[in-house]
């Protein structure tokens, strides 16, 4: 059984920066930066609005690649160009001076030492802010950018995943804290004894080391991950510090987080260890019949194709032949993500949904929790989730940047914070700091 948390106890708070906002059709908002994904000082309004609201962290998705085949249903969304997240996010370290950064990076297009380096650096440069979001791509588009035909088999992508992360964090290790004393009277820049080289030699990877970066000031980046399967289940609750999730409904999210806390005790790691956090859609206005016009009037601006294109996304699966207001045909199993196909599924089934009003459905929130509301409402519904065993936090995922992530923080912060759920100040500099997450010692000094 989850343990409810304390009353005292506060909420973590990421803004998710994806683009133009995560509504497929928020980039057609009058308020929407429609050139968001190659506009530079878009990101550095956001990052400064989001740290100004003293929240975790920014999380920034990444895909290498385009995912969506369908050129009608591209060629009408916002999804189709955006920067490589970790220069993104080193170029906003230097406009920011407190907010966590955190990044999505492939295991599966990456190799080990070159992710180290990157995140390292990161956290370098921001000063101890770096995340890295660590998951297994899932589509085919990527997989032939790549010299490959196809994707990695999902069992493998994971298993795969597992021994990147243990070359990663092992690579993270190479310098002990204070073994660079750059001593320029004696002429010893480094001592040799705290240096560790890794030399990993295991069934998908051989990498000597050791990292040509220093131990970062928070000990090493936070590792967060956002599988939801049971590979993924199982691998974060092995690796990580923050698991990103999507849920439909509380049951799933109190299941989902009571599971996570009890698989990670089978690895030796304390409950409070992770830190779970929900993505949440909030559509916000002063009332709620106005939250609700804004997101009715959001959701005419999706054509037909777009939508289609959208849930053939998440499912995996062409639905293009199959009449829009039908049901969900059956799916055959898939290679890629599957936790979110089989929450598609449900959600149809569950509801008696169409293919039209499931990608209605979606459109917004792509699966995860969807809010339309009064302030009040918004608060209701974290704290609920907060209260009750559902979450340690959220991912905010507005609908239309720059305007839906200012509603939230002029709407909801100050209802968060009347309730003592949220900050009024940074209380550290680092991301472990403002998530409560310890710092960890070098292997040397245990």
């Amino acid at each position: 059984m989850t343990v409810p948390h304390s009353p005292g106890k506060q909420l973590a708070l990421g803004a998710f920066l994806m683009q133009t906002g995560h509504h497929i059709a928020g980039w057609r908002h009058p308020g929407a930066q429609a050139d968001a994904g190659s506009n530079f000082a878009h990101y550095v309004e956001l990052a400064r609005q989001a740290e100004a609201a003293k929240f975790d962290a920014i999380f920034i998705s990444d895909s290498v690649g385009v995912r969506n085949r369908d050129i009608a249903s591209l060629s009408r969304t916002a999804r189709s160009d955006q920067f490589e997240p970790l220069t993104l996010l080193s170029a906003l370290a230097a406009v920011t001076a407190k907010i966590g950064l955190i990044a999505t990076a492939s295991t599966s297009f990456n190799e080990p030492y070159n992710i180290a380096r990157k995140f390292a650096s990161l956290d370098q440069i921001s000063g101890g802010r770096a995340g890295w979001n660590l998951v297994t791509s899932s589509g085919d588009g990527e997989a032939e950018n790549f010299n490959l035909v196809k994707h990695l088999d999902h069992a493998l992508r994971y298993e795969r995943a597992a021994e990147f992360h243990q070359v990663v964090t092992g690579l993270w290790d190479s310098w002990e804290d204070d073994a660079f004393v750059r001593d320029k009277e004696s002429g010893q820049y480094f001592q040799p004894e705290k240096l560790h080289v890794l030399n990993h030699k295991g069934k998908h990877f051989a990498v000597r080391g050791p990292l040509n970066v220093a131990r970062s000031p928070q000990g090493r980046p936070v590792i967060v991950q956002a599988g939801a399967s049971d590979a993924g289940r199982d691998l974060a609750a092995r690796t990580a510090e923050v698991v990103f999730v999507a849920h439909q409904t509380f049951d799933e999210a109190r299941s989902f987080y009571a599971d996570i806390k009890h698989r990670a005790a089978a690895y030796g790691r304390a409950p409070d260890e992770i830190r779970i956090m929900p993505g949440i859609f909030p559509v916000v206005a002063p009332t709620r019949a106005e939250a609700q016009e804004k997101f009715r009037a959001l959701q005419e601006l999706i054509p037909t194709v777009v939508g289609v294109g959208l849930l053939s996304q998440m499912v995996s699966f062409d639905l293009s032949p199959f009449p829009v207001d039908g049901p969900l045909p059956e799916l055959p199993p898939t290679n890629g993500a599957k936790s979110r196909q089989q929450l598609m599924v449900d959600l149809a089934r569950r509801e008696g949904l169409s293919i039209r009003e499931t990608y209605l459905r979606i459109a917004g929130a792509r699966g995860h929790q969807q809010v339309v509301g009064a302030p009040a409402d918004i608060a209701d519904l974290l704290e609920s989730w907060f209260r009750d065993g559902g979450a340690d936090g959220f991912n905010i995922m507005s609908p239309a940047h720059p305007a839906g992530l200012r509603d939230f923080i002029e709407l909801v912060l100050p209802e968060l914070r009347r309730r003592g759920l949220f900050r009024n100040e940074y209380q550290g500099s680092t991301l472990r700091e403002h998530l409560g997450l310890r710092r960890p010692p070098h292997p040397a000094a245990r």
